[in-house]
C-alpha cells in the first residue's frame, strides 16, 4: 500500500495555502513543524482530540531515516517469483500453499467479500499475505508518529501532507490513537492501509458499528472496496495487459509489484 501515496494529491487538503505547514530538514525542527501543522490541521477541521495527540507526539527515528532516503523502499526485483520470495521469505510454492490454506480457513469471509465486490479470493489473499504476512506481522511502529514524521521531511512533505491531516482526522473520530502500531510510514492493519486511504475506502463489514483496519473482515472488504471503486471489473481476468491489471496500480504503483500480485494470484486460483 505504501506506494499508492505518490498520487495523494494536494486537492484533498481544505486548509488555505497560507496556513500550509512548512517542511523541515533536521529533527531539531520537529516541535516547530508540529506547531505549523497544528494550524493547518485546525483550518482543515481537525478537532481538539487530534490536535492534542499532535502536540504530544514524538518524532519516529525509523520513519525519519526512511524519509531521508532518496530511493525509499523501491522494489528492485524484476522477477515476480523473486519479489514474492524476497518479501515473504518463503518459496512461491510455499506461499501458494499458505494462501490456499488461508482461503479455506476463512472461506465464508472470502466468499462474502467476493460476492459483494467482485474481487476474487485468490487476489485478496495475495494482498493480505504480502502486506502483513496474513495478519501475522502488523508492524511495530506507532502509526500516528510515522504518518506525521513522514509528512514533516522536505523530501516527502508534498506527497504526505494530505495523509498527515487524514491521520489526525481519524484520531478525532476515534479510529486511530497514539498506541496503534503499524509500518514505519503510517500504514496499519491487515492490509496496511495508510490513513488517507482508510478514510476513503474503509468500511464496517462485520456490523459492529466501526471500520477497523485490525479486524480482518473490515480490512479485507475495504481492500476489495478500494479496487472496485478504482475500476475493478468483476468476473474479468487480471493478468498483465488487462483492465483489471491496470487497477492494481491503485494499490501499488510499482509494475514489478503488480506483476508479482497477478503472477501468484493466478497460481493460487489454478
Amino acid at each position: 500500500m505504501r506506494r499508492t501515496l505518490i498520487a495523494l494529491g494536494l486537492s484533498l487538503l481544505t486548509a488555505t495555502p497560507a496556513l500550509a505547514a512548512q517542511c523541515i530538514t533536521s529533527k531539531g525542527e520537529w516541535s516547530a513543524y508540529k506547531q505549523s501543522l497544528a494550524a493547518e490541521a485546525k483550518a482543515a477541521g481537525v478537532g481538539q482530540r487530534g490536535l492534542s495527540a499532535l502536540a504530544n507526539l514524538p518524532l519516529s527515528d525509523r520513519t525519519w531515516r526512511f524519509a531521508a532516503s532518496p530511493s525509499g523502499q523501491g522494489v528492485g526485483a524484476t522477477s515476480p517469483a523473486k519479489l514474492i520470495e524476497g518479501k515473504t521469505q518463503v518459496s512461491v510454492d510455499r506461499f501458494v500453499a499458505l494462501a490456499r490454506g488461508k482461503i479455506q480457513a476463512n472461506q465464508r469471509l472470502f466468499t462474502a467479500v467476493e460476492q459483494n465486490f467482485g474481487v476474487p479470493s485468490e487476489l485478496l489473499v495475495v494482498l493480505w499475505g504480502l502486506e502483513s504476512s496474513f495478519g501475522n506481522y502488523l508492524g511495530r511502529e506507532p502509526v500516528l508518529s510515522g504518518a506525521i514524521t513522514l509528512s514533516s521531511h522536505c523530501r516527502r512533505h508534498q506527497q504526505f501532507r494530505p495523509n498527515a491531516i487524514a491521520a489526525l482526522k481519524l484520531v478525532d473520530r476515534g479510529g486511530l490513537d497514539t498506541s496503534m502500531k503499524g509500518g514505519p510510514t503510517g500504514e496499519f492493519g491487515h492490509f496496511q492501509f495508510i490513513p488517507i486511504r482508510w478514510t476513503e475506502y474503509g468500511i464496517d463489514a462485520n456490523g459492529d458499528g466501526r471500520a477497523d483496519p485490525y479486524n480482518l473482515a473490515d480490512s479485507m472488504a475495504s481492500a476489495a472496496n478500494m479496487l472496485r471503486k478504482n475500476g475493478w471489473r468483476p468476473g474479468q481476468p487480471f493478468g498483465e495487459g488487462t483492465a483489471n491489471f491496470r487497477v492494481l496500480s491503485a494499490w501499488n504503483d510499482s509494475g514489478n509489484y503488480q506483476r508479482a500480485i497477478a503472477f501468484v494470484a493466478e497460481r493460487i486460483g489454478r
